[in-house]
């Protein structure tokens, strides 16, 4: 019966968010790592607004979160083969920092055109990535420069208060969630592990 009531939840809150989404609000939803701030990352106003709830600087690059490897091509201009060995062979929450970003909010990319992207295998994120059909911004549901929550509720209330939808699945989860690896891919497959 449980099973059944959290798939309903899950089903009602993908339906809610993505229509959050689609007008340029900004949700809280559970990740494959800590809960998360997500908005389009299409759509330049809903990334401003994050930036400015997490009072972090624009110039501070911001993950995206897609539902499968094939979409890649759609954000990176080209995709280097390690980076698909990588995506085939990891066990555990991985993002990878490309080259050449393209058709995303150009706030979202480092300096050098870089973007963070990672492939979500976490079921909730993953579902309402595949419905919404765009990348999602993923960032740690904190004001800048103040620890990341490990479970939902160690998520401060001026974060809660300022976003547009709080996703109810799995927030009764307690186990302590970690951030995910981190590696950038440059010139030529040179790997950098950013965060182990």
């Amino acid at each position: 019966m449980e099973n059944n009531e959290n798939d309903k939840t899950m089903q009602e809150d993908i339906r809610e968010a993505c229509m959050v989404l689609r007008q340029g609000g900004i949700i809280l939803y559970p990740t494959d790592t800590i809960w998360g701030i997500g908005c389009d990352a299409t759509n330049e106003e809903a990334v401003k607004r994050i930036y400015a709830l997490k009072q972090r600087t624009d110039h501070k690059a911001m993950l995206v979160l897609i539902d499968n490897p094939a979409k890649l091509n759609s954000y990176v201009s080209e995709v280097p083969d390690i980076a698909w060995d990588l995506i085939e062979v990891t066990d555990k929450p991985l993002t990878i920092i490309y080259s050449n970003a393209k058709n995303l909010v150009f706030s979202l990319l480092g300096e050098d055109g870089s973007v963070g992207i990672r492939i979500t295998q976490e079921r909730f994120s993953q579902k309402l990535c595949e419905q919404f059909r765009k990348p999602l911004v993923s960032t740690s549901a904190n004001i800048s420069g103040l620890p990341s929550p490990g479970s939902f509720n160690e998520i401060a209330e001026a974060i809660k208060n300022e976003v547009d939808y709080i996703v109810r699945y799995r927030q009764n989860e307690t186990i302590q969630c970690k951030p995910s690896g981190i590696i950038k891919i440059g010139e030529g497959g040179v790997v950098q592990v950013i965060r182990e």
